[in-house]
């Protein structure tokens, strides 16, 4: 499977030559990264357009943080929230996605203009997601999960994290397949930072190709995550503060990129717009140079 073909398109959406760039609108007051910034709706919606504007080709709006410890919100809430930043993203002409764990929250959010359900349990949290979505015909990010991390970074343990990640990721496609959601309208999240320590997040990115193998596009979300942090402490430091990981972040993006990644997840858009661009100018290249050269010889 080539790079490209590996990136793959989700149908219902866009069709991107290079690896797309999803920017994210947390309307939470507690988000790990950037909690209380953009609450209200007004602020939310200006974010998200600065977002295109800085190049982001679809924008990712949620309403429940989901970091470890963190206290789920009540369905009433995440739908105020939710919904009026969705509404307003779209009549502005943005592509949106909603991330959410409930059904009700993706199904308002799909009838106010959203595109995807961005879902971080693949659907385990709400029985109602799977059967919303398969009757909007909606794409749905299905990620790797083990459970609410209230206690912490709960499950964590594995033996071989790529295998393990890979096999439960396509236990939870042939759920929602069977649920009635069309195979091209999957796509595939390992996870990172969820129920799994910097060591894992680093390998399951060093094998992207064991998860593109699944067969469906994959969306990689490393941005401001905690192993970066780790990463760029060094082994007896203090790591960053979240917003200080986005060079990091834009170098997650890169690989991912090149690896073949359909899209990336970031909260600072312009360097991993910027990123992806530069990688998609250089496999231009290589498949010109290539082809050129397979010229030459047929003349020579």
């Amino acid at each position: 499977m080539s790079k490209q073909s590996g990136r793959g398109r989700v149908a219902g959406l866009p069709e991107w030559d290079r690896c797309a760039v999803m920017g994210v609108v947390n309307v939470t007051p507690d988000s790990f990264s950037d909690g209380g910034r953009f609450f209200d709706t007004t602020t939310a919606v200006k974010h998200g357009l600065d977002l295109v504007a800085q190049g982001a080709d679809l924008v990712d709006v949620g309403g429940e943080s989901t970091r470890p410890g963190a206290a789920r919100v009540d369905e009433a809430e995440e739908l105020r929230r939710v919904v009026p930043v969705v509404r307003g993203l779209v009549a502005e002409g943005a592509v949106v996605s909603v991330d959410t764990m409930r059904a009700s929250v993706a199904e308002r959010s799909l009838a106010a203009g959203a595109v995807l359900v961005n879902d971080v349990s693949g659907g385990l949290a709400d029985p109602a997601m799977i059967p919303v979505v398969a009757a909007s015909s909606a794409p749905f990010v299905v990620m790797h999960w083990r459970g609410f991390l209230s206690g912490g970074n709960v499950q964590g343990v594995y033996g071989d994290v790529v295998t393990e990640v890979v096999d439960e990721l396509r236990a939870r496609v042939d759920a929602v397949l069977a649920g009635g959601v069309a195979a091209d309208r999957i796509v595939v999240d390992p996870g990172l930072g969820f129920s799994k320590d910097a060591e894992h997040d680093l390998v399951l990115l060093a094998h992207l190709e064991r998860l593109l193998g699944l067969g469906h596009p994959l969306l990689v979300a490393a941005s401001r995550k905690r192993f970066l942090g780790r990463v760029l402490a060094g082994p007896e430091g203090a790591p960053p503060p979240a917003r200080e990981r986005d060079a990091a972040t834009a170098a997650v993006s890169a690989l991912a990129a090149r690896a073949g990644a359909w899209a990336v997840r970031v909260h600072e858009v312009r360097a991993t717009a910027d990123a992806v661009r530069v990688v998609h100018a250089v496999e231009s290249a290589r498949a010109g140079a290539t082809g050129t050269a397979r010229s030459t010889e047929a003349a020579s």
